[in-house]
Order: structure tokens, then C-alpha cells, then sequence
């Protein structure tokens, strides 16, 4: 029954993209869409098959992936420890708190010229947009996190003779770790947005650069290929990896029911 009800899920989940599909293949031919404005089915199926023997697609999606994931736990190593330190500390956190809501409307592709000036063009300059598109989001959900924890449940783990350690491993890690989750998840949309901007201008492999390149030549099949990939790139790490991660992390700590 539980693998049924999972199939039926996917089936119900991937209808509306197989729809789409269905009305692009339908509609291009009717209406005659020059290739340069947009592409039928089959030529993107043709890029696609094409990019994947010469070894490009995989290329550019390896650099993608591996920007994203490195900016990503970057961020999360730095964020999660000052929202836990802002969480404890009202003297850090109103310092901090006005820092924090200002950059955070600067965070990811508002950094990308200055992180070119610093970081030069290539690996360095993009792994900080993603930092920054990633980091604000988890400190803040880290910080919402720890303050909802209630001071009864800290003062009965110190009365039990919690030091600093435990009550952060214990208490305050744990009772935050939904947050910290959602806040990533969150993130990673930002950094994937911020990642196909900068890499249109800071690098000469990945997806973002794919797109660009492919503009110049009016190849919008190649166009559509790179949207169709970081589409389901992200629904795949979205569903498969996010999600269960967040609903498992919610379930742990009592939230809601299993």
C-alpha cells in the first residue's frame, strides 16, 4: 500500500510537467514558431542527446552541482553557530539583528560584481554568492529556531546539571534543527537563482554559462535544455533529499505525527 501510494504521488507530481510537454509538442508545429525564437520537442531532445555524448552537459552540471553544494555547507557551518549564538545572546542579537537584514536584501546576485573584483573570475567568485545567498536565510531560521525553545525546558536541563556543551548539543542544536533545515531548503532555492546568474558572467563552465553562450548563437534549443536541467536538478534535490530530510528532522522532535 505504501509503495502505491508513493508511485500515485510521483505520478500526480510529474502530470502538470507531462502536460506542458504535451501542449509544447502540440503547439510549436501548429503555430509554425521559428526554431530561433523557440524550439520543438525534438530539437531539444536532439541538444539534450548531443551534450550528453560529448561529455558538456555533464560537465557543466558537475560545476554547477559542486558550487552549489560547496557554498551551501560553507554557509551552514558559519550560519548555523551565530543564529545559535544571537539565539542566547540578546546583546549579540541586537547588534547583529540590523546587520543582518541588511545584507540579507543584498544576499546572493546583488554580490556577483564585487565578488568578481575580489575572488577574480571562476570558483571563488561564485561559491561566495551562493555563501551569501544561503548564509542569512539558515542564521535567521537558526536564530527563530533557538528563541522558540522555551526557557522552562532550558532551565530544567541546566537544574539537571547541563553545562554549555550539552545544552547546546542537547537542547538547543536539536529543538533548532527544524528551523535549520527549512532555512537551507530555502536557501538552496536562493542559491541556485544566484548560481545561473554568476555564472553567466564569472566563469566559462556550468549551467549559467551554458545558456549564455548558447544565446549568442540563437541555439534556443540548448536554451531550453539548460532551463528543462536546472528545473529538474532542483526538483530532484528538492523531493529526494530536502524534503524527507525536513519532514524526517520535524517528525524526530514531535511536531507532528508519524
Amino acid at each position: 500500500m505504501e509503495r502505491t501510494s508513493r508511485i500515485s504521488a510521483a505520478l500526480i507530481f510529474i502530470a502538470p510537467l507531462a502536460v506542458l510537454v504535451a501542449l509544447w509538442a502540440i503547439i510549436v508545429p501548429v503555430l509554425e514558431v521559428r526554431p530561433q525564437i523557440f524550439p520543438s520537442v525534438a530539437a531539444v531532445g536532439k541538444a539534450g542527446l548531443e551534450s550528453l555524448i560529448d561529455g558538456s552537459l555533464v560537465r557543466h552540471v558537475m560545476a554547477s552541482v559542486s558550487r552549489v553544494a560547496i557554498g551551501t555547507v560553507l554557509a551552514v557551518l558559519v550560519a548555523v553557530p551565530l543564529g545559535i549564538l544571537m539565539g542566547v545572546s540578546r546583546g549579540v542579537s541586537a547588534f547583529l539583528t540590523p546587520l543582518m537584514r541588511f545584507f540579507s536584501v543584498l544576499a546572493g546576485i546583488a554580490w556577483i560584481p564585487i565578488a568578481t573584483l575580489w575572488f577574480g573570475y571562476g570558483f571563488g567568485a561564485i561559491v561566495f554568492v551562493i555563501f551569501n545567498a544561503v548564509f542569512f536565510v539558515v542564521a535567521y531560521n537558526t536564530l527563530l529556531g533557538v528563541s522558540t525553545i522555551p526557557m522552562t525546558l532550558r532551565h530544567a536541563a541546566a537544574s539537571l546539571g547541563a553545562g554549555r556543551r550539552a545544552m547546546l548539543t542537547d537542547v538547543l542544536l536539536p529543538g533548532a534543527l527544524p528551523n535549520i533545515v527549512t532555512g537551507v531548503r530555502t536557501g538552496l532555492g536562493f542559491a541556485w537563482r544566484g548560481l545561473i546568474a554568476a555564472e553567466m558572467i564569472a566563469t566559462d563552465v556550468g549551467l549559467g554559462y551554458m545558456l549564455f553562450v548558447a544565446r549568442d548563437f540563437y541555439q534556443t534549443e540548448v536554451i531550453v535544455l539548460g532551463m528543462i536541467v536546472i528545473g529538474t536538478l532542483w526538483l530532484l534535490i528538492d523531493r529526494l533529499l530536502l524534503v524527507p530530510l525536513e519532514r524526517a528532522t520535524i517528525e524526530r522532535w514531535g511536531l507532528v505525527s508519524t
